[in-house]
């Protein structure tokens, strides 16, 4: 028999750990996790320069420097799978002052997010840059393993109702616990590399950088994970203390 108090707690955790999960994956499946402000394009050269990049951009071969270009240059965003710009429909860009805009995304397939990170981006012979490449491989699989373990949490829990038991309830805790420290320290990394990239590839004039919604869904799943665990110790230790207690008093 689970006592009220701990049958809420569960509850409230399990609500805590779905809303988190969800955040997440939201959050890992979008792109707006940083965004550049862009200013308008004005005269044809200005628009000759921006299609070549959107058109290395879309169809040329990875490059770091060429992406990032284009990113501060169409009011482009970046997330952890994702890379967009916002460019307009129309092929004269510079002729319409209304001009209906789209947004144009490429993903960053598996092996282009093992790519290592140079310490001038584009330039093979300034070496690699260590920090960098590990802080971006960090930001793309943390997140999994926080939903990973998050999945691993669940199926614990869906064996511990068909055994009607409180037992695994503190290891389900810790794992919450584990995915809420992965996702804080996916939102870490991604901050560090970007201010890194941004030492080393300098924003041109006039266009601005910030975070994006998608970042901040992350940071908050990471406490919501975390509340989720605290609420699972406590039900697990509490009912634990008080079955020793009953325990000890039939024992007497």
């Amino acid at each position: 028999m689970v006592d009220n108090r701990y049958a809420t707690a569960l509850v409230i955790a399990c609500v805590l750990s779905i809303l988190a999960t969800v955040y997440l994956s939201v959050a890992i499946g979008t792109q707006h996790w940083y965004q550049y402000s862009s200013p308008t394009v004005r005269g044809e050269a200005n628009v000759s320069e921006l299609r070549s990049l959107y058109e290395e951009f879309m169809d040329g071969e990875f490059d770091e420097k060429t992406y990032s270009d284009t990113l501060f240059r169409l009011n482009g965003t970046v997330g952890l799978w994702w890379r967009c710009v916002l460019v307009p429909a129309n092929a004269h860009w510079y002729k319409e002052p209304d001009v209906k805009i789209m947004l144009e995304c490429r993903s960053f397939t598996l092996p282009q997010q093992f790519t290592p990170k140079y310490k001038e981006p584009g330039n093979h012979n300034s070496g690699e840059d260590m920090l960098r490449t590990y802080l971006w491989r960090c930001q793309f699989l943390l997140p999994l393993v926080s939903l990973g373990l998050v999945v691993l949490a669940a199926l614990t829990g869906f064996c511990a109702c068909l055994c009607r038991s409180l037992t695994p309830t503190l290891g389900i805790g810790v794992l919450h616990l584990l995915a809420g420290l992965c996702t804080l320290a996916t939102v870490c990394c991604y901050l560090a590399g970007m201010d890194l990239l941004h030492r080393v590839s300098m924003l041109p004039d006039k266009v601005d950088g910030s975070l994006g919604w998608s970042l901040y869904l992350a940071l908050i799943s990471s406490p919501l994970h975390m509340m989720a665990a605290a609420l699972l110790v406590w039900a697990a230790r509490s009912h634990s203390q008080n079955y020793y207690r009953m325990t000890a008093y039939r024992v007497a």
